[in-house]
Order: structure tokens, then C-alpha cells, then sequence
């Protein structure tokens, strides 16, 4: 999957939005749900490769990292609740289905009167 690719992925989810929130790195994108506003997505590139940070369950995090060789504590966030995936080297269905985690993990919580 290229950063393109990627990006219409992440797209893929209503609430979704594709932001630019830093100057100093243009090609940074941050997909953030546009009811709250909150990250559950960074795309970039470090040392020529393309990278997602995705949120996760604590637990889970650590799961992914054993599992997959191409996860890997996040970059610049929270190393408990984010993973750093090597995009080019994730396979497809595996990495939707990250995506589609830490989406539901960031959404807006639904009240309970």
C-alpha cells in the first residue's frame, strides 16, 4: 500500500478527515475524526519509509509487536497505546484492521444518561 493508498484507507470511515497540522513537515498527514477532533491515525515517512502510528489496547500493542515484525512502538506518542507500522511491509488485510482499531478506539463515546 503507498501513502495514497493509505490515506483514502483511512478515509474510508465517515468521520474521517485528513489534516496538516505541521509546518516543518508538509508530507506529515494527521487523520483525525472530524466530530472530535481526535488522532487515530499519523502518517509519515522516516528515513525514506512510509510509517503509520495507530492506537491500540495496551495489551494488544504489545501482542502486535511480538507477532509482526513490522510493528513497533510508535514514534513521537505513547508507547503503550501506539504502534509504529512499516506500511510496505504490512500485510493489507492486517493493517485495515489496525486502522479500523484505533478508529473505533477514538471515536466519540456515545452518553449514558
Amino acid at each position: 500500500m503507498n501513502r495514497k493508498e493509505l490515506i483514502k484507507q483511512c478515509l474510508t470511515f465517515d468521520d474521517a478527515s485528513e489534516t496538516y497540522p505541521f509546518k516543518d513537515y508538509p508530507d506529515m498527514a494527521v487523520m483525525r475524526h472530524k466530530s472530535n477532533n481526535k488522532w487515530f491515525g499519523l502518517i509519515f515517512y522516516l528515513e525514506n519509509k512510509l510509517y503509520i502510528n495507530l492506537k491500540c489496547n495496551p495489551w494488544e500493542a504489545s501482542v502486535l509487536r511480538d507477532e509482526y515484525p513490522y510493528v513497533m512502538p510508535a514514534w513521537h506518542m505513547n508507547k503503550a497505546h501506539w504502534n509504529k507500522v512499516d506500511v510496505e511491509k504490512a500485510e493489507k488485510d492486517i493493517l485495515i484492521g489496525m486502522i479500523e482499531t484505533s478508529f473505533d478506539l477514538t471515536k466519540p463515546r456515545k452518553k449514558i444518561n
